[in-house]
């Protein structure tokens, strides 16, 4: 694709990236045939296509809107263009270059503001978000049913192993998933303990960055990138083997510091080794003798794929051949390429579409009466449940028995 972007962005490191990745774009459209949004509203400016040249027009100083904004927002990061693509254009790259310059050029409207204002101040603390979901739990009885059906069941963060192996990885805790399923990291842990590995935790390690990144608020995201590096590098230092993810959200970006902070000649090479160590619990499972954590009988179940696991860290096949090898009935789930509508905050900023995409989910993963839904990332888990008749929960859970 060829391109004119002003000289005065040229000459930035963003305006050089975003040029390298408009002229890998040969705007044939094939990413259109797998874009959530763009099936859903058959609206060219909503698939990858059109917000490349909406974000190209940006960046070459064009006149950009309220509508343009809106057509960028509406995209899910679900990355699902990027595996269709055969340019191997860097979409996701591009969209968070994209966001953060509309920021600073179209104004939001009060009640934007104040919503993602809430967003970004409240989701990546856990110690913020953790009281108020605790008091929409107490309060669910005497909530709406709509707003009942998305406050969470509270789960317990069941036993710690109490051995000490050898081996040792770290575990990020999150912001969200302590609150919403403390369970599905001490499940890990009990797992990686009868393999013959101890997990630890870092406190002082929170946020992966991906609420500030997603919100073109890519200076809090760096923040959010260099403390965690900074909890993470004495352990790393001592011969920690690995980083564990088990929300692939969080995994799809911490393999990603060292992109993001490439130009940081700080923390350059510390993030390219952080994200070297990233591993999604299915990649490390899979490298060890797992067939001994055989099932307890032929359970009937629906694998959801999250988008940052397929899509984002193009990670295919592990969890089912994990799962079928230790006795699991995986059933058929049509259109498993596709989001569920979670998306990280998308449900909150796009209810209607995040709705629409989840109800589609629902019935493909429904499709076959499973007996419950495994997926492999809090948000999406979260989501599913609000609309299902059966169980969600971390595919992890089903190899702690």
């Amino acid at each position: 694709m060829k391109t004119d972007i002003t000289p005065s962005l040229l000459n930035t490191t963003k305006g050089k990236q975003a040029d390298a990745i408009l002229r890998t774009c040969v705007h044939c459209g094939f990413c259109n045939a797998t874009c959530p949004t763009y099936q859903l509203l058959g609206d060219e400016n909503d698939g990858p296509r059109g917000r490349i040249y909406l974000i190209k027009q940006l960046l070459e100083g064009k006149e950009v809107t309220q509508s343009t904004q809106l057509h960028l927002d509406r995209c899910l990061t679900c990355r699902n263009c990027e595996t269709t693509c055969p340019s191997g254009v860097k979409y996701a790259q591009l969209l968070d270059i994209g966001r953060s310059l509309i920021e600073e050029k179209v104004p939001r409207s009060f009640k934007e503001r104040v919503t993602r204002k809430l967003i970004l101040n409240i989701l990546p603390y856990e110690k913020r978000f953790t009281p108020l979901l605790k008091a929409g739990q107490f309060f669910k009885p005497f909530t709406p049913k709509v707003l009942r059906k998305k406050i969470p069941r509270k789960t317990t963060k069941g036993l710690l192993p109490g051995n000490s192996h050898n081996r040792k990885m770290l575990i990020l805790d999150g912001c969200v998933q302590p609150a919403l399923s403390p369970d599905i990291n001490t499940a890990t842990a009990r797992v990686l303990d009868k393999l013959g590995i101890s997990l630890l935790t870092i406190k002082k390690a929170g946020c992966c960055g991906a609420v500030s990144q997603h919100l073109g608020e890519e200076e809090k995201a760096l923040v959010f990138m260099r403390n965690n590096i900074d909890a993470w590098w004495p352990e790393i230092e001592s011969g920690a083997e690995a980083i564990v993810m088990t929300a692939s959200g969080c995994g799809a970006t911490v393999k990603e510091y060292a992109h993001h902070l490439q130009h940081d000649s700080e923390y350059a090479s510390k993030a390219q080794r952080i994200s070297e160590l990233c591993k999604d619990i299915s990649e490390i499972v899979i490298n060890e003798d797992y067939k001994q954590l055989n099932a307890p009988e032929k359970t009937k179940i629906s694998w959801h794929p999250p988008c940052t696991l397929q899509h984002g860290q193009k990670i295919t096949g592990v969890v089912e051949k994990i799962l079928g090898d230790c006795g699991y009935n995986l059933l058929p789930v049509e259109n498993s390429h596709l989001c569920c509508g979670s998306a990280g905050t998308y449900s909150i900023l796009q209810p209607e579409i995040s709705s629409r995409l989840q109800q589609n989910k629902i019935e493909s993963l429904q499709k076959h009466t499973p007996e419950m839904i495994v997926t492999g990332n809090i948000g999406c888990q979260t989501h599913l449940q609000a609309a299902s008749n059966v169980p969600v929960i971390h595919w992890i859970h089903l190899l702690d028995n």
